[in-house]
């Protein structure tokens, strides 16, 4: 084997690397955000109850239920929105080759 087909199995083993750092960069990312987002919903969930837990009557237990459910589909619709903005961030990644010095 030559120099320069050692060099390039080199490269190659280099660009794998960095390949497989930024997958693992981008999984941590979206694992952490998919956290992130499960503990405000709970958040958000349990800060409802308490509330309905103090309402006055019934009819205030019904705003209080929608007006959670309203802002719950608007956090699903942004949080959705979030996890498909790394997904795709995540593809372009893994098919953009790596630069020389990555």
């Amino acid at each position: 084997m030559d120099h320069q087909t050692t060099g390039m199995g080199a490269d190659a083993a280099a660009a794998m690397k960095a390949g497989g750092e930024r997958i693992a960069e981008q999984s941590s990312a979206l694992g952490v955000t998919m956290i992130d987002q499960a503990q405000a919903n709970a958040q958000e969930a349990f800060a409802a109850m308490r509330a309905a837990a103090q309402a006055r009557d019934l009819s205030e237990v019904m705003q209080i239920q929608g007006d959670y459910l309203r802002a719950q589909g608007k956090r699903s619709m942004d949080q959705a929105r979030q996890i498909g903005e790394l997904i795709m961030s995540f593809g372009r990644a893994a098919v953009t080759p790596p630069q020389r010095g990555e």
